[in-house]
Parts: C-alpha cells; sequence; structure tokens
C-alpha cells in the first residue's frame, strides 16, 4: 500500500506545532497517552485537517475533551486511499482496542451448519476455520437457528449427527434410528448411494432449492404409490408436507432481494443499537443486535459507517446491503472491492417492502435498548442496595468473588467473577488450578488464588476491587484478611458469605472483616439478593472448571502411565474409540487399526488394562 510513517512524541502543548507539519494525504492517525498506549485510532481523507480539528476551542462532547487531554503523542500512517486507510484502521482497532474508539465487539465467530465429507456424511453445528473438504451452509444470526435447521433435516432427510468415533462403533442402531431421526448408516441399514442422495436433497434444500426437492420427492412419492408400495410412498409424502410447512413459515414473499442484509441503527437515551436482519436464499434467518462498546459522540462518527466496515472487515457481506441512514457509499463500494468481495449493492432508498422489513429491524433495535436500560437500571438499583446492606462507601462498586471447588480433594479448582456498576464483567472472570494445598485443604486454596490474584494485579496496575466476597466461613475469611493485610490491600472491604445450617439458599450470614455480622437478612433486600447472584456465579464458574479439569484428568492420565504414548498417540486412541472404556475393550488386532500404533504399543497397552 506504499505506507510511510512519522512519529511525533512531544508534549500537549507542543501538539499543535506538530500537526502543522502533517500531511495533507489521506491514512490513518493514532492517539497515545503519557504511557504510551494507544488511546484512539481513526481515519481520514485528510490528517492534517482531521487531526488538526481535535485542538480547537469547542469540542463535540465531554469524551472527546476527555481523549484530547490525555493526548501526549500522534502517529500517523500514510495509505494510497482513504478506503484502505479504512480497512487498516478497522484491522488496528480489532488487536488494541482502544479505550475511546466506537467498537461493535462480536467476540463468538458465526454458525453455520456443516455437512462433512466423509462416506457417510454428519450434520453438525460449526463455528470456526472451515475445511475444503467440508460443506458449509449460513452464516447464521445465532446458534438456535442452525440447531433447527439440523432438527429439520433429520426429521425430513434421516441424516446422522452423530462423532465419527461413535459412528464407527456401533453394532446396533441408537434412539436417533428408533424415533425415525435416522436411517443407521452405521450398521447398513440404508445403502451409501440412497444415503448420498438424501444428503444430496438437503444441500439443494439449504441452497434454497425447495422447489426441486419437493418435486424430486414427489416423483418418488407417485413411483412408489403406482408400485402400491404404500409405506414407503407415505414416507414421502410427509417429507414433503414437513418440507412445505417449514418453506410456509420461512419463506419471504414480500421481498425482491433473495439474498441481503438489513441494517438499522437507533438510539434512546444516549444508547445505541445497530440491528442486523438477514435473509438467505429467500428465507429469514433471524436478527441479531449489536451495541458499540465505548462512549459514542454522534457529531464525532458516523456509527452505522464504523459498524459496517467493522462488521464486514472479516464476514463477507451478501449481494444486498440495505440501511436507511446515510452513508459515504463510494467509501464503502471501494471498502468492499479492495477486500475483494463480489459486487455489492448499497440500497439506501427503500421501497414499500423494503421500508417494512427496515421499520421491522428498527423495532427490534429499540426493544433491544429498552431491555438493556433496563437491566442497567436494575443493576444500579442493587449496586445501590448492596453498599447500603453493607454500611459502605456508595462509590465501591467493584465487586470480586472468590469460590473453591473440587471432589474429595480431587482436581481443586478455585473461580474468580467480577462485577462492577455496569453489571457481570465476563472478561475479567479467572479459573485457577490450585497446585500446592494438600487434598480438601480450603483454607490452602484460598490462600493460593488470593495470592496469585493479588499478587499479579499490584505488579500490573490492574483495577482493584473495592470489595472481595468470599464463600466461606470466618475459617476462610481470615485466610483472606491475612493476605490482604501481607500485601498491603487493606483498603479492600472484604465479606465472607455462609449458608446456613440447611445450606438453603436466603438463609446466608454474611461475616465481615471488621467483625461485624449480618443474620436473617430480608431475603426481598435486592442489596442481599445481588450477593447471592455474585456467590452462585463463582460457583457455577468454578464447578464447571473443576468437572472439566477431573474430565481431562480421567480421560488422559491413565494412557499417559503408558511408555511410548505421547499426546498425538493418545489422542488417536481417544477419538478412534470414543473414550478410556473403548481403548479398556479393544483387543491387540483392534488396537493396531490407530493410527500410529504399532506390535509393541498394541501390546503395551493391551497389557496395562488386563
Amino acid at each position: 500500500m506504499g505506507y510511510w510513517r512519522k512519529l511525533a512524541r512531544l508534549v500537549l502543548t507542543d501538539l499543535k506545532k506538530e500537526i502543522k507539519k502533517f500531511p495533507n494525504l489521506p491514512g490513518i492517525y493514532r492517539m497515545m497517552n503519557g504511557k504510551n498506549e494507544i488511546i484512539y485510532i481513526g481515519k481520514a481523507k485528510d490528517i492534517k485537517k482531521r487531526v488538526a480539528s481535535y485542538f480547537g476551542k469547542n469540542h463535540s462532547s465531554p469524551r472527546t475533551k476527555m481523549m484530547v487531554s490525555n493526548i501526549h503523542s500522534i502517529e500517523f500512517t500514510v495509505t494510497n486511499t482513504e478506503a484502505e486507510a479504512l480497512i487498516l484502521e478497522n484491522n488496528l482497532i480489532r488487536n488494541h482496542m482502544p479505550r475511546y474508539n466506537v467498537i461493535f465487539r462480536d467476540d463468538k465467530s458465526y454458525p453455520y451448519l456443516k455437512i462433512s465429507g466423509d462416506q457417510f456424511p454428519r450434520i453438525s453445528f460449526h463455528r470456526g476455520i472451515q475445511k475444503k473438504d467440508q460443506n458449509y451452509f449460513g452464516p447464521f444470526p445465532n446458534s438456535p437457528a442452525v440447531r433447527d435447521s439440523i432438527k429439520l433435516l433429520q426429521k425430513v432427510f434421516l441424516l446422522r449427527t452423530c462423532e465419527n468415533s461413535v459412528f464407527r462403533n456401533r453394532s446396533r442402531p441408537c434412539m436417533e434410528h428408533q424415533i425415525q431421526r435416522c436411517s443407521a448408516p452405521c450398521v447398513n441399514l440404508i445403502s451409501e448411494q440412497d444415503y448420498k442422495e438424501d444428503i444430496d436433497q438437503a444441500m439443494l434444500f439449504l441452497n434454497g432449492k425447495d422447489t426441486k426437492v419437493i418435486n424430486s420427492l414427489s416423483e418418488k412419492m407417485s413411483y412408489f404409490a403406482e408400485k402400491n408400495e404404500f409405506e414407503r410412498a407415505a414416507v414421502f409424502r410427509d417429507r414433503i408436507q414437513s418440507l412445505r410447512q417449514v418453506r410456509l413459515k420461512q419463506f419471504v414473499s414480500d421481498f425482491s432481494e433473495n439474498d441481503a442484509d438489513i441494517i438499522a441503527i437507533e438510539e434512546k437515551a444516549g444508547i445505541y443499537c445497530v440491528n442486523l436482519v438477514m435473509i438467505r436464499n429467500s428465507k429469514h434467518l433471524g436478527d441479531k443486535s449489536f451495541f458499540p462498546k465505548g462512549a459514542v459522540d454522534s457529531q464525532d462518527n458516523n456509527i452505522l459507517e464504523i459498524f459496517i466496515a467493522q462488521y464486514y472487515n472479516e464476514k463477507s457481506p451478501p449481494p444486498v446491503v440495505i440501511i436507511e441512514k446515510k452513508v459515504n457509499k463510494s467509501l464503502l463500494e471501494k471498502f468492499f472491492e479492495l477486500k475483494k468481495y463480489r459486487k455489492i449493492k448499497i440500497i439506501t432508498r427503500l421501497t414499500k417492502e423494503k421500508r417494512m422489513w427496515m421499520e421491522m429491524a428498527k423495532k427490534n433495535a429499540l426493544i433491544n435498548i429498552s431491555q438493556q436500560s433496563n437491566e442497567k437500571l436494575s443493576f444500579k438499583n442493587k449496586v445501590e442496595a448492596f453498599t447500603k446492606l453493607l454500611n459502605i462507601d456508595s462509590t465501591k462498586n467493584r465487586i470480586e468473588c472468590f469460590d473453591v471447588s473440587h471432589m474429595m480433594g480431587e482436581g481443586t479448582v478455585a473461580s474468580c467473577v467480577v462485577f462492577d456498576k455496569n453489571g457481570i464483567q465476563k472478561k475479567d472472570y479467572r479459573k485457577y488450578n490450585i497446585k500446592n494445598n494438600k487434598p480438601g485443604d480450603d483454607y490452602g486454596a484460598m490462600r493460593e488464588v488470593l495470592e496469585r490474584r493479588y499478587t499479579k494485579m499490584i505488579n500490573t496496575e490492574a483495577i482493584k476491587p473495592d470489595v472481595v466476597l468470599i464463600d466461606g466461613g470466618k475459617g476462610q475469611l481470615g485466610v483472606a484478611k491475612k493476605v490482604m493485610s501481607e500485601l498491603g490491600l487493606t483498603d479492600i472491604f472484604l465479606v465472607g458469605v455462609t449458608k446456613g445450617e440447611k445450606r438453603k439458599s436466603g438463609d446466608e450470614t454474611l461475616h465481615m472483616a471488621n467483625g461485624d455480622i449480618l443474620e436473617n437478612i430480608d431475603t426481598n433486600n435486592v442489596g442481599f439478593q445481588l450477593i447471592i447472584q455474585i456467590r452462585d456465579e463463582a460457583h457455577r464458574f468454578a464447578i464447571t472448571g473443576h468437572r472439566a479439569r477431573r474430565k481431562k484428568s480421567r480421560f488422559t492420565s491413565s494412557l499417559e502411565e503408558i511408555e511410548g504414548i505421547g499426546q498425538t498417540k493418545r489422542r488417536n486412541l481417544l477419538v478412534y474409540f470414543g473414550g478410556i472404556q473403548g481403548i479398556k475393550e479393544a483387543n491387540i488386532p483392534e488396537l493396531l487399526l490407530v493410527e500410529g500404533i504399532n506390535v509393541k504399543l498394541a501390546e503395551n497397552i493391551y497389557n496395562y488394562f488386563h
């Protein structure tokens, strides 16, 4: 792209002079604070004019004013065109996540329906990297849409969903066959050719060729009916009825585009929401809402333009994108061209049918804004009641909670969950595999997790909590108090949460580090309800970590003890036999069928379990 750089590392008072030397060329600029951290990334058709606009007398919003006050230096990169700058801006924003940028986070990749390339292909849910030898259909807006499609394909075409390790080791049909959801190719109850025909019809259906599939099924129904094979004819009749019902439910009869994304944006009380409606193969697949991370200043940013650039930076768009607000269409079209997407048509002048769908998308956006506003208000009320219940400063609203989970001392895992005034902060959750305590030593486990958590926090200057909840009684609280004292974190308010004698939720007693005790608390107190919610979340997070650790240990520990079995061979064995029990039951000839297992290793494995 012919990028070239110039760094301006000056104190804030000298920045205006340095900006005069910036080029009147397209590119991106990076604003840095005193710690040399990127706090904002922007793109511009004219770098000099755009950056200079931040240093005028009047700022468009308090957010911009705050950002400018934190600028210590500015870096810029020149590009050939503004569209190139848009691509570079999005890539840098994704990598650095600057504090003052508007960011539409979409942590999960979109789900797809996958049909494998096996001899008897399998249908399954898929996220992530796509392989060349597999068939993928989508994307779908959410997981339920994929799972509903899988259920339909099972019902209509009787396709298998089982893992290959299970499929290869079946000796009789499973429950899916008994409830008429699978044709049982695992035990040869259907020929390879007939199963392939069912797969081909399913793929036609997924590609929007509903009429072709129904016509083919109708021909088969008529053929078997003429031969007086009425039971087989009834099978195809039922398939046709199911497909017609689904098509009637999903088909978008009043929309002129076969494949399109409809993007609406709404704002209420300072909250912005973008709602994306997905239509593929003339079917309404559903919608998804996005909320920008960080403060939004509509005068400083075209939010819809930012969303389109960020969303389609990695996700290929359909042939038609329908929006209502004005955007720089030529810039976005050039952006799509540089991304090497096919010709994308951006429609902003809405006809009657497109207007109807846009209104639906806007309505969904407003509903989601209201729901989020209610959730934030509800949580704000809970935090206020929480600080009042504990009789602490109302500004203390960052809460961390710890729990320890194990089974008879095995696979001990500690969890840390984080809440603040904005609600759950899952990005700050952490699991800790406890290593240095004796089995069943809850006090030792609590000491280890607190030391690991807060020693690292002190060294990295991370955000410290105002309140720490400990799931446990006076003993665990005493350990927490001692650790905090040793680390010099005596300003953190400590609370132990103890269950009642019957271990019934709502009978908890709160033990404060200063010796105060709160018991027989009104269960209608929303502050108390927040404590229970946080404690239960910490317990859930800990127990899932413990179960995963115990499962991993049980699946691998015995194989690790066998000489010559490394990570790759262990994985091959587990995949081939479907688990440790299948390996235990295998004989030497069966073990030799696994890739990487020779006669000596097969004998070692067999002798170990027998």
